[in-house]
């Protein structure tokens, strides 16, 4: 899940070396926190939260494929 998440993620921003994925396991879900270079923040949420609703929405129904739970959470 964490390549998939990189693979989407360096496609949209300019600077590829700061790109962080955390996983952080839970009881229920996993959480997987993302964090870019702060002046790329925007580009990674985009306009009304679109392309993040997106990544989460792919990112969910490939957690579902595999029965798992997830969430997906952009940190500053």
């Amino acid at each position: 899940m964490e390549e998939i998440l990189k693979t989407i993620i360096e496609n949209l921003v300019d600077n590829k070396d700061a790109i962080s994925i955390e996983k952080v396991e839970g009881d229920f879900k996993d959480v997987y926190k993302i964090k870019v270079d702060q002046s790329e923040m925007g580009k990674i949420i985009g306009k009304q939260g679109k392309i993040a609703q997106a990544i989460r929405t792919i990112a969910k129904s490939l957690a579902a494929k595999d029965k798992k739970r997830i969430d997906v959470e952009f940190v500053d």
